[in-house]
C-alpha cells in the first residue's frame, strides 16, 4: 500500500496544480481503491494531531511538499 500512495502522489502532482487538488485527487483514489475514510493533507507548513486506524498513516515529502495521510473508521 504504501508504494500505491507514493504513486498515486507523484501522479497527484503531475497533473494538479493547487495543493487541495492534490489532496482532493489522493483522497478519491484511495477511497475507492481502499475504502472509506480517507484524510490527506499536503502542503509546505503545518501542524497536526490526529487519530488513525493501526497501520493507516503516513507521513513522507515529495520535493518540497510533505503529505499526511491516515485513514480513520
Amino acid at each position: 500500500m504504501k508504494e500505491d500512495i507514493f504513486k498515486i502522489s507523484v501522479d497527484a502532482i503531475n497533473t494538479c496544480d493547487l495543493e487541495r487538488e492534490i489532496a482532493a485527487s489522493i483522497k478519491h483514489q484511495l477511497d475507492s481503491k481502499y475504502g472509506n475514510t480517507w484524510h490527506v493533507i499536503v502542503g509546505k507548513n503545518f501542524g497536526s494531531y490526529v487519530t488513525h486506524e493501526k497501520g493507516n498513516f503516513i507521513y513522507f515529502y515529495i520535493g518540497p511538499l510533505a503529505f499526511l495521510i491516515f485513514k480513520t473508521l
